[in-house]
């Protein structure tokens, strides 16, 4: 059976005051960093002027593991809020999700309402039924994958990413184009996740850029916000491919952050699938799609498919980011040792089934090879 799904109550041009009525006893989990600034202050002072109660769990870190989601659950089970907030960056709506999921299978949380407010846009997280959680011994990233995992509600507040870093604004941006990109070629896309994926390149096209040279256009932001959600959409539906396997493994092996690492890895991942190298194969006719939607069709399929492709590549340069995991501070030596565990997480990896051309793990490791050479046809 085919079925498209948006469980999320999506919420944007607004503030976290049109929810308020729904909160009575709020569990918060974000980042030290949020605390410290006094970024969180946009949660915890809304709340207190209602007179909700909040307990605040901030031990989220950039990639967050097995002790954090366990920590978050004790506390959690020990509060017993009504509302879940994740407020941060991927990594803090990542581990929000597993805590609520974990508290549930165990019979450690009641009935929750599950909120997601984002302050990036790349991840999508606030509307996907993915959670990456790290296992820092093995150096593994799990993708778990669920429907539980959604959250029952997204804000989208272009006012929370204004003050992003451009490192940052063009991390997560690249992480939005490889998730609709990934979403359009997969085995699982369909007319609905196209229809996301679509309208999310077509944001890039126009926001990214912008947004890195001006960081205070809310316009553009707003744009950006919109494109990760939609983006979020079509791959929770339609699942990811080769080029998130292949980035779980570089991340947690070298501690590259995901979008810049799936970035540097989507033009070498695009050739592979569609061929040009090689032989063509269908695929081809799919990336040729995605130039016809950013501008550059050109007379043949091949070329149109290049086009993207070297256009991903152009993108990664005036976004100042390296373009190959050589230039992202990989040294020859760490990366030959790392490359047969890397090449065995990426084809183990759940994201990787629904890559439209299947892969042997001398494929995956030849595209690792490129990546990190700057190898393209």
């Amino acid at each position: 059976m085919s079925e498209f799904s948006v469980k999320t109550k999506i919420v944007f041009e607004s503030g976290l005051e049109a929810l308020t009525d729904q909160i009575h006893k709020a569990f918060l989990v974000t980042d030290p960093f949020m605390v410290n600034s006094g970024k969180a202050a946009y949660v915890t002072e809304c709340l207190e002027k209602v007179g909700r109660e909040c307990r605040v769990f901030s031990d989220v870190s950039a990639d967050p593991d097995i002790d954090v989601v366990t920590a978050g659950v004790n506390s959690l089970a020990e509060f017993q809020p009504d509302t879940v907030i994740c407020f941060g960056g991927g990594a803090a709506i990542d581990a929000a999700k597993a805590i609520v999921y974990f508290a549930n299978k165990t019979g450690q949380a009641g009935q929750i309402t599950f909120v997601a407010i984002p302050t990036t846009s790349g991840t999508g997280s606030e509307v996907s039924r993915f959670s990456v959680i790290t296992d820092k011994e093995r150096a593994i990233k799990y993708p778990l994958v669920e429907d539980s995992l959604v959250p029952d509600i997204a804000l989208l507040d272009a006012n929370l990413v204004t003050s992003a870093p451009p490192s940052v604004t063009a991390d997560t941006g690249i992480d939005v184009l490889t998730h609709a990109v990934e979403a359009f070629v997969s085995t699982g896309h369909n007319d609905f996740s196209d229809a996301a994926a679509e309208k999310a390149i077509k944001l890039v096209k126009h926001h990214l850029l912008k947004c890195y040279k001006e960081p205070g256009n809310l316009e553009a932001r707003q744009g950006m916000h919109n494109a990760s959600c939609l983006a979020g959409i079509a791959f929770s539906n339609a699942g990811l491919g080769l080029n998130h396997g292949m980035a779980h493994a570089l991340g947690a092996h070298f501690h590259i952050p995901h979008g810049r690492a799936n970035g540097i890895l989507l033009p070498y991942v695009m050739s592979f699938n569609a061929g040009c190298a090689d032989s063509l194969t269908p695929t081809v006719k799919r990336y040729a799609q995605i130039a016809r939607l950013m501008g550059l069709e050109s007379s043949s399929i091949r070329q149109s498919a290049l086009n993207m492709i070297r256009t991903t590549r152009q993108y990664m340069e005036k976004l100042k980011m390296p373009s190959t995991i050589q230039a992202a501070g990989v040294s020859q030596k760490d990366f030959e040792e790392a490359l047969e565990a890397m090449t065995a997480s990426a084809l183990a990896d759940r994201c990787t089934a629904t890559n439209p051309r299947a892969c042997t793990a001398e494929d995956i490791e030849k595209v690792f090879r490129k990546a990190y050479a700057g190898k393209l046809p």
